[in-house]
């Protein structure tokens, strides 16, 4: 046998060692050691698990022994114990209204809009109100882990602002309306702002400008066609309220449709980009036709249920693989924006009004309020799961409270059992926006203070 030289083994064995060190690749981020629920094509549930993140994309998500063999991060999150998964899409939101919760109860949706609300926003509304409600709305869904927002209002290319220095990702509308309101005098005016939004954000990594015809009852038939019009023009989604109660419904009657989703088919309004909030009075046909179109639609259980809109037929348009995410509406008709909250109402809703305790499982509540809420908005080859080549949209929830002890079914733990303020941290675009329950990008105690002294304005203006 002829033994190699002393030091010749020393140089194959440091050859080796460095062939090694050069597989590990260093990444911006690692977090590992979690219980990671992917909501991928397979469903997996890794555990230990670690999801690798470089720059703005997840690069890798396996088993924590997998990722530490191959990768290491400047920075490294433990999430031993925690549940590790997709950033939260909230697919219907009026952010800045956060100023107005708890303004108005218990009414119905027509008498809360026409008495209060729209009152309200009359006297109030202005690109300040706008960008602190921004600002206190921002807060509570980092903290709550929405990583994505959907949402229409008034100048909201302020909203656009205050969500990128947030560090959220948003599909943002500008409202079009036909009645005088804060940010247009007319329909026109409103779309003329509608336009230079999409013009001034329609390549931004974080903010997808849309338009957002409020609905029929408040627009007509030449203005919902010009908007959906502009939407096709630039390639932006079209956001709009759809059959949110009866009384819409007998607006579309009144116009010589049978629903509301009847009417808009005959404009030529339905469509790949439509996301239909509530789209609660909807028969077997209208369903079909939102398929066939290829409508996404956001459900939102508290909101309906607060104002007593109706039950969406959430299980048939689960069965008719209809896009439907999540959404929580305005802070002033939920009264929050806190996500798990709204998919345990999402299963009971359905469970209780169907008679059918499978109606939405944990596994689907789960996958409306993070996969189904990307699909909604087309966004599913970027966001809404955690795999490799996405965005790096991810929140670690903490589960070491009493009340989650034990856990036997992470999936059965989000939904029925954990809160927003379980979420210990919300990453965006590879970018940690709360680590440890610390937001790093907001001012905390500045936000509180701009809002409670907005409520004053707010209470004193109604009192008028």
């Amino acid at each position: 046998m002829t033994r190699k030289p002393a030091g010749i083994a020393i140089v194959l064995i440091l050859g080796a060692v460095a062939v090694r060190a050069q597989t590990v690749r260093e990444v911006s981020l690692v977090i590992t050691n979690g219980i990671v629920v992917t909501v991928d094509a397979g469903n997996r549930i890794i555990s230990p698990g670690a999801v690798a993140i470089d720059g703005t994309d997840i690069v890798a998500v396996d088993t924590a022994d997998n990722v530490r063999r191959q990768f290491r991060g400047r920075q490294t999150i433990d999430a031993t114990g925690e549940v590790v998964m997709p950033g939260l899409v909230n697919t219907h939101t009026h952010a800045p209204m956060v100023l107005y919760r708890g303004l108005a109860d218990d009414l119905a949706l027509d008498e809360w809009l026409t008495k209060y609300i729209f009152p309200a926003e009359a006297k109030t509304v202005s690109p300040e109100f706008v960008r602190v409600g921004t600002r206190l709305a921002a807060l509570e869904m980092i903290q709550s882990g929405t990583t994505t927002f959907t949402d229409m209002y008034y100048f909201e290319e302020e909203i656009a602002k205050e969500a990128k220095a947030a560090g959220l990702r948003g599909v943002l509308g500008q409202s079009v309306i036909q009645f005088p309101v804060a940010d247009a005098k007319t329909p026109a005016e409103g779309l003329a702002r509608a336009e230079k939004f999409i013009q001034a954000f329609r390549n931004d990594p974080l903010i997808t400008p849309a338009v957002a015809p409020h609905a029929i009852y408040t627009n007509d038939s030449a203005t919902l066609k010009a908007a959906r019009e502009m939407s096709m023009r630039y390639g932006v989604p079209t956001l709009i309220h759809v059959a949110e109660t009866q009384s819409e419904a007998m607006t579309a009657r009144e116009r010589g449709s049978p629903t509301v989703v009847s009417y808009l088919e005959s404009l030529g309004f339905l469509g790949p980009g439509v996301v239909a909030a509530h789209a609660v009075w909807v028969d077997d046909s209208d369903i079909a036709l939102l398929k066939s179109r290829g409508v996404g639609v956001s459900h939102n259980p508290e909101s309906n249920m607060k104002l007593a809109s109706g039950v969406a037929p959430v299980k048939s348009y689960l069965a008719q693989d209809v896009a439907i995410g999540l959404g929580t509406d305005g802070a002033a008709s939920n009264n929050d924006l806190d996500m798990f909250e709204a998919m345990r109402e999402a299963s009971f809703l359905q469970k209780v009004s169907t008679a059918d305790p499978t109606a939405v499982s944990a596994r689907a509540a789960v996958q409306m309020a993070t996969i189904g809420g990307a699909r909604v908005l087309g966004m599913q080859k970027q966001i809404g799961s955690l795999e490799a080549g996405k965005r790096a949209d991810v929140i670690v929830v903490g589960m070491s409270a009493s009340r989650q002890t034990p856990m036997y079914d992470p999936l059965s733990h989000l939904v029925y059992v954990t809160r927003g303020d379980d979420v210990q941290t919300t990453i965006v675009n590879g970018k940690v926006l709360m680590r440890d329950r610390k937001v790093l990008t907001l001012d905390s105690a500045a936000i509180l203070r701009d809002a409670r002294r907005w409520a004053m304005t707010v209470s004193a203006a109604v009192a008028r």
